[in-house]
């Protein structure tokens, strides 16, 4: 069923290692390798490209595409990221063939049977996987929508249907949406990649929760992390392998204040790339490495990079081209290329570009890194290296009236509901999130409310933490947002369903009188002198007896009982102390 068109597209400059094709409508690119075959189906959608509410659709598909492949020796998987999904594997060419057979013969009919399964399995994976040092930095930069969607997690796993996600593969895992690769000269024989026509996605555009950059926020990631935006460039990637070895040689070799020190380089949108470093330590050597890595940045943007520096990555950068198969190894960047509309350049127009790069093109690449850098902090604020804070209260806070509900836990915090926002009050600011500007809104069963605005700011919306939740006011809130943001919750376990929490009221609900904290308080004190007291007289009068010609064990015994009781209630009281006070 495969066909191979063997023609290059007008305008392109094709690489002479890399040979374009077509296969059953799929554009396809080929350049051999020795060893094994390896394959990737690239498809132009991903993370970005769904909503909050729908976060997690593009992920389901990927994992019912692989169901039926179950378990096998052959090294295949899959991946879903900002822009793009990808199914690969490595094998004999019958291996590659029947791995991406399988994969389009599941998109084309998703066992969808697997959806439950698939669920749990997602979020089984989310809260085993490990949240990387830059997890926060995304939704800080662009909020809760598009590249700021990676920060969170997968809602759509919650309340999808079937039929949603067979809408989703359909209209976005076409043939006119995908780019296949495989390391080989010709294509496998027996290839049935048939997907429907659809329409070839353009790339997410970006948002942005940052009103003003360089911007900083604090967080305790085990170190220092920062991101910026720069224009796609080979300068930008020379300048983010000169970052990488002046972060490594300062914090580590000459501070020793970091283990990791590190900076990457990736590709966002066709006109931009995202460059990030990171740089560990320990909490007592937070303060040094925010000290250092500050400086090392403020050095590279000032103008003192070495022209050794530039040239040590110059060199790293033109030994790719050494490798016998330098074609094949650079086929998932060209291929991803051609899904996204980037120009592929050609081996000399690459190698120019490197050797073009001077010592000013570096320092422009400082400059607007740090122009556009949100930088994340342990601990404390980055004010004095000319950072400022990221917004941490609402910008908009202008509502209609509404209702009020104050918190039955702090007497500052109001909370208000009106017929376009819910807005949360406290002493030091406030958050508003309108209903026409919700990325989510979750909704237990037992009344329970969570917002998330498409700029990231949150709001919980308890009817047992505020004072007259009525549910007129909640169907208030549900009316208003969307439905396409409302995610419908399963019930929650009562213990997790929150209690007002008021300092020294008791569990059972009355308030201890600082009174009665202060008797226990000396109560605990007498015991623990008493004991101590009757226990160095316990000690003295054993002695004693022991030095008797014929001792009495019985006399001993009633000395030590004497101690129980004033030792069982120093016990009681401690335990009473350490339970918590609500």
């Amino acid at each position: 069923m495969s066909q191979e068109i063997s023609a290059h597209r007008p305008g392109t400059a094709p690489d002479p290692h890399i040979r374009e094709t077509e296969v059953d409508g799929i554009r396809t690119v080929l350049a051999a390798a020795p060893g094994p075959v390896t394959a990737g189906l690239f498809f132009r959608v991903g993370v970005a490209d769904e909503t909050l509410a729908t976060s997690g659709i593009t992920h389901l598909v990927e994992h019912l595409a692989l169901h039926r492949h179950g378990v096998s020796d052959l090294h295949y998987n899959g991946a879903t990221a900002a822009t793009y999904t990808l199914f690969h594997v490595t094998g004999t060419p019958a291996e590659v063939t029947t791995y991406l057979n399988g994969v389009c013969a599941a998109l084309r009919d998703l066992p969808v049977e697997r959806l439950e399964t698939e669920r749990e399995i997602l979020r089984t994976e989310a809260a085993g996987r490990s949240a990387g040092p830059n997890h926060q930095l995304p939704l800080w930069r662009y909020g809760a929508q598009g590249y700021g969607l990676s920060s969170y997690s997968e809602l759509g796993t919650w309340h999808l249907t079937a039929e949603a996600v067979r809408d989703w593969a359909r209209t976005r895992f076409t043939r006119d949406n995908a780019v296949l690769w495989i390391t080989a000269d010709t294509v496998p024989e027996g290839l049935d990649l048939a997907l429907p026509a659809g329409v070839p996605q353009p790339l997410p555009a970006p948002t942005s929760a940052l009103p003003v950059t360089p911007a900083y926020i604090t967080g305790d990631s085990g170190g220092v992390v920062l991101d910026g935006i720069v224009r796609r460039s080979t300068a930008a990637s020379l300048f983010t392998e000169v970052l990488s070895r002046a972060l490594f040689t300062d914090l580590r070799q000459k501070g020793g204040y970091s283990y990791t020190a590190d900076a990457g380089y990736s590709p966002r949108d066709n006109g931009f790339a995202t460059i990030t470093a990171f740089a560990d330590a320990l909490p007592k050597k937070h303060g040094a490495v925010v000290g250092g890595f500050v400086d090392a940045l403020a050095r590279l943007r000032s103008g003192s990079i070495e022209q050794s520096e530039l040239d040590s990555a110059r060199a790293k950068f033109l030994k790719q081209y050494d490798a016998p198969d330098v074609g094949a190894s650079r086929l998932p960047s060209y291929a991803l290329n051609l899904l996204t509309g980037h120009r592929n350049l050609t081996p000399d127009e690459h190698l120019a570009e490197i050797a073009a790069v001077t010592l000013d093109d570096l320092r422009e690449v400082a400059r607007e890194l740090h122009s556009t850098a949100l930088l994340q902090v342990p601990g404390r604020g980055a004010d004095w290296a000319g950072f400022t804070e990221a917004p941490q209260w609402s910008s908009w806070t202008r509502t209609s009236a509404g209702s009020r509900h104050s918190s039955l836990e702090d007497d500052s915090v109001l909370l208000t509901v009106s017929p376009e926002a819910v807005s949360l009050a406290t002493a030091s600011g406030t958050v508003v999130v309108r209903y026409d500007a919700c990325a989510a809104l979750l909704v237990h069963p037992d009344g329970g409310r969570h917002l998330t605005g498409l700029d990231g700011f949150q709001i919980r919306v308890e009817p047992t933490l505020h004072k007259g939740l009525t549910p007129d006011r909640l169907a208030l809130i549900d009316a208003g947002v969307p439905p396409s943001a409302v995610i419908r919750m399963p019930p929650r376990d009562p213990d997790r369903i929150p209690r007002p929490q008021r300092q020294g009221e008791r569990p059972g609900g009355r308030p201890r009188s600082k009174g009665a904290r202060l008797a226990r308080t000396v109560l605990i004190w007498l015991s623990g002198i008493t004991t101590t007291i009757w226990g160095l007289i316990a000690t003295v009068a054993m002695l004693m007896e022991l030095e008797e010609p014929n001792p009495d064990a019985v006399t001993i015994i009633l000395i030590w009982l004497l101690i129980v009781p004033p030792l069982v209630l120093l016990i009681a009281l401690r335990r009473g102390r350490g339970k918590r006070d609500v």
